[in-house]
């Protein structure tokens, strides 16, 4: 028999996890199920643009895993039953939509996050957001609808807010924007960096409300803390994104926010046959602080899991490279950028890249991702090596498969 892998989440952590692992293991010994609700990928980090109306690049799945290997299941998920080792998902649209139960000896979450309403009264009436596709399209189906002069007020100002607030900006210069940050702009940037940030939003027009908490959201205004309000024929609310929530409702070690705690391996810590990536799974990297949630995070994580399964599989070393920062991309539109360096654990340095130089570095790395994702089983050493043979019941643990040599 084959040891079953099933991988939920098609994003870049799930994609690249399940590539990485097809050319890992021999397929005589393993059948990798990647399950994702769409057939296409999303490149997450271009959101901003997909909103403006600028086209991205078709990127199917079928194309892209075609003889890896990998079996693709559209289908959603709807649950998971750690303890028996079953997910339960929908297949299927309309009339033929079926629900169906996949059993697996080795699971990888990696169903990531969505948009984050933090609870504030009108966010979900009446704010747009940008953490998926539809809701990008659904933004930029809005955008088009405004006359000249009309209020955009972004709320959020970390990397989602910046990047959304300039490229609107800069596709529709006709228009009023603003931007809600809780902070100060840009605060946890270096000098450098915050220099060049407020000198770019200054040129592209942004009116910038620092410090400033939005409380509710109507369909015309945005209410403050303070007891202000802003005008708003169209509010895009970038204030962090919120993890699915199918692991809270699990057995599993979860965080208070429904983030599967693992150990560096990316194991969870209370069923070791289930593997967590990306946003998905509460990861501590250096100076034993969480990984933010960010593609940056997310695509080590999934290497970190898919060599430590392969290792356990096959009865080789398990992985043990560090998980570090080494810069934050922003991307201010497509003629500017910043780029700002930091520690290991995503603390700013005195250094930055910024200008169009920056702009270039931050598209090379956006593509990078992509072709990461598109070339599942490219750039990796050929050495697949066979699953050793263990007991039966070895393979409740994950531990190994129960195929011959």
């Amino acid at each position: 028999m084959q040891h079953r892998i099933v991988v939920l989440g098609a994003g870049y952590t799930g994609a690249i996890a399940a590539g990485r692992l097809a050319r890992r293991l021999h397929r005589e010994d393993v059948a990798i199920t990647l399950v994702n609700a769409e057939p296409d990928f999303v490149e997450r980090v271009r959101m901003h643009q997909l909103a403006v109306g600028q086209e991205l690049k078709h990127r199917p799945f079928n194309e892209m895993f075609a003889d890896t290997g990998v079996d693709l299941k559209l289908a959603k998920v709807t649950g998971i039953d750690v303890d028996r080792r079953t997910v339960t998902v929908i297949a299927g649209n309309g009339a033929e939509e079926r629900e169906e139960e996949l059993s697996y000896d080795t699971l990888v979450y990696a169903l990531g996050s969505g948009w984050n309403d933090q609870g504030v009264p009108g966010t979900a009436e009446h704010a747009d957001q940008i953490a998926s596709r539809p809701g990008a399209l659904r933004l930029r189906e809005r955008l088009a609808r405004l006359d000249a002069g009309q209020p955009v007020v972004v709320v959020g100002g970390g990397l989602t807010g910046l990047e959304a607030a300039t490229e609107i900006a800069e596709a529709r210069p006709d228009l009023d924007i603003a931007l809600a940050a809780r902070g100060g702009l840009g605060d946890w940037l270096s000098d450098k960096g915050r220099g060049h940030l407020r000198k770019v939003l200054d040129k592209l027009g942004i009116t910038v409300h620092e410090h400033t908490a939005v409380t509710a959201v109507e369909a015309d205004h945005v209410t403050t803390a303070a007891g202000t309000s802003f005008p708003a024929a169209v509010t895009v609310w970038t204030t962090g994104f919120a993890v699915h929530p199918i692991a809270k409702a699990t057995t599993l070690d979860v965080t208070d926010t429904g983030q599967i705690v693992v150990d560096g391996t990316m194991r969870s810590v209370s069923h070791p046959d289930v593997y967590a990536i990306g946003d998905a799974a509460m990861v501590m990297g250096p100076g034993d602080k969480p990984l933010r949630m960010s593609c940056a995070s997310g695509t080590p994580t999934a290497w970190q899991a898919a060599d430590a399964i392969a290792a356990r599989l096959t009865g080789g070393k398990l992985p043990n490279a560090p998980l570090r920062y080494f810069n934050q991309c922003i991307s201010l539109g497509r003629r500017e950028g910043l780029i700002q360096y930091v520690t290991a654990d995503d603390r700013a340095v005195r250094a930055a890249l910024t200008g169009r130089f920056a702009a270039v570095y931050k598209e090379l790395i956006c593509k990078g991702a992509a072709w990461g994702v598109a070339n599942p089983t490219l750039g990796i050493p050929t050495r697949r090596r066979r699953a050793v043979r263990q007991p039966a019941e070895s393979t409740q643990a994950g531990a190994a498969v129960k195929t011959p040599a």
